[in-house]
């Protein structure tokens, strides 16, 4: 029974933080209620994800757009898409984005991508919550560099968007990193194509600029 409430509880982690982790839109707003009544049901959810959530009912929706599109569509340090983080625009980001779709497609269940790259956070995120808790959990798992890194970057924006990393993170096994440094080092050491590359190449974890440890 514990392990049950145990999934509950991540599964609605997940679907919250996939939910708010989208372009604000009047149908987000609509279901700040329903996201807010779903977290109050598990009180062991990082607090987080409420804080975010409070975020959204609190600030007008032109205000939310405009800063959603600065913190994420015109700034790669904080990109949503998970393969970004670790292959940039390498030749092997194509062959990482195929294990997304395969793993899509091994669920049974239809994902439409709506023309979205597949290793969006939302469509990962939403994926594990509804399609295939341990599919999506270890496609997660294997991104715990990327979603560190994001969740470093979006706590040292002191956006509340930081909320939603943190409890994601808060799902995965072992503590969380305090800095990019530890990280970087969950990723082990680089892929082939990665070894020797200058530190500040965009292909080799671009959104670290190499002035902070």
């Amino acid at each position: 029974m514990r392990r049950r409430r145990d999934e509950t509880a991540t599964r609605v982690t997940y679907q919250v933080a996939s939910w708010t982790l989208g372009y604000p839109d009047e149908a987000l707003v609509g279901q700040v209620p329903v996201l807010r009544a779903a977290l109050a049901e598990h009180p062991g959810v990082h607090p987080g994800l409420s804080g975010l959530v409070d975020h959204l009912d609190a600030t007008p929706l032109d205000v939310l757009q405009t800063a959603y599109v600065d913190l994420f569509d015109l700034n790669r340090k904080h990109a949503l898409h998970l393969s970004y983080w670790t292959d940039g625009d390498t030749r092997r980001r194509g062959e990482v984005l195929g294990r997304f779709k395969s793993a899509y497609r091994a669920s049974g269940f239809l994902v439409d991508t709506g023309g979205e790259l597949p290793d969006h956070l939302s469509m990962v995120l939403e994926f594990a919550a509804v399609a295939d808790l341990a599919a999506g959990s270890e496609l997660l798992l294997d991104f715990r560099p990327a979603l560190e890194l994001l969740r470093l970057a979006l706590l040292d924006h002191g956006t509340p968007y930081a909320g939603a990393l943190a409890a994601v993170c808060a799902t995965l096994p072992g503590e969380s990193p305090t800095d990019r440094r530890g990280a970087m080092a969950l990723a082990g050491p680089p892929a082939l194509e990665a070894v020797g590359l200058e530190p500040y190449d965009p292909r080799l974890l671009p959104v670290l600029d190499g002035t902070r440890g």
